[in-house]
């Protein structure tokens, strides 16, 4: 039988190996005049130093065995998924609604589907930073992109149909009548890349978890459970997160008298 391997760690030649894909690609788009070669540089330069930053707080985090930082960890994150969320909106909703909707949408989906994963993981504490804080990391990563193209896309499609909205609503529909369509199409769009990514999972692509997990060493049916179970929850999760988001936008974007509110739009 072959012995089970280590836990593969590359060196400062082997990133360095790796990086220069990115300068060819950087060459390639300057010799092509695409234009992506200075954004190319400096995401990669944030790339290393972000997750040389967040590898020493984890570490740091992991050694302290309170489940105070595990959970500020955590905070944090949602907190920068907010802002995510918000950032990537063409055309945001106004004042602090930008950040809120998608924020605290995207926190309650992820506490759910944490909640069933660690239900099912059992780590002890339940607080345990090796499952807490990856789980929680890859679940809101999910959700948050699901809301942003969801909301993006009923704001959007909510100000080029204003007038097919309008029309509705004076012949009698509802509010909710009036946007039905809108809604749907929003919320499958935001479903789209958590269900392609499930789709091709086994068949075309190896996850990123289940890779992670075989190349650390364990055996490819367990990691293969694991990924099961890592994408329902991400699947659950930006369901939830998505039809949340755009169903509370379509609230925010009308009001109880069944008007259409684009001026709660920036």
């Amino acid at each position: 039988m072959t012995p089970a391997l280590g836990p593969l760690t590359p060196g400062p030649l082997d990133l360095a190996l790796g990086a220069g894909f990115v300068l060819l690609n950087a060459g390639l788009s300057a010799a092509l005049g695409l234009g992506l070669a200075r954004t190319m540089l400096v995401a990669s330069c944030r790339l290393v130093a972000q997750l040389t930053l967040v590898g020493l707080v984890l570490r740091t985090v992991f050694g302290l065995g309170a489940p105070g930082p595990v959970v500020g960890v955590v905070a944090v994150m949602a907190l920068a998924a907010a802002y995510e969320i918000g950032a990537r909106q063409e055309r945001p909703l106004r004042g602090p609604w930008r950040y809120a909707l998608g924020g605290l949408v995207s926190a309650g989906a992820t506490v759910v589907a944490v909640a069933v994963g660690l239900a099912a993981l059992r780590p002890h504490p339940w607080w345990d930073p090796h499952a807490l804080i990856p789980l929680a990391g890859i679940v809101l990563g999910s959700a948050m992109s699901g809301i942003a193209i969801g909301l993006n896309g009923f704001t959007g499609a909510v100000r080029r149909e204003r007038a097919g909205i309008e029309a509705r609503l004076a012949l009698g529909a509802t509010r909710d009548e009036a946007l039905a369509p809108l809604v749907r199409s929003a919320i499958r769009a935001g479903l789209i890349p958590v269900l392609n990514q499930m789709a091709a999972a086994g068949l075309i692509t190896l996850p990123g978890m289940m890779t992670g997990q075989i190349l650390a060493g364990q055996d490819p049916q367990g990691a293969a459970a694991s990924q099961i179970l890592i994408l329902f929850l991400l699947a659950g999760a930006t369901g939830l997160g998505v039809t949340g988001a755009v169903l509370a936008a379509s609230r925010r974007l009308t009001d109880a008298r069944h008007r259409l509110r684009l001026d709660r739009l920036a």
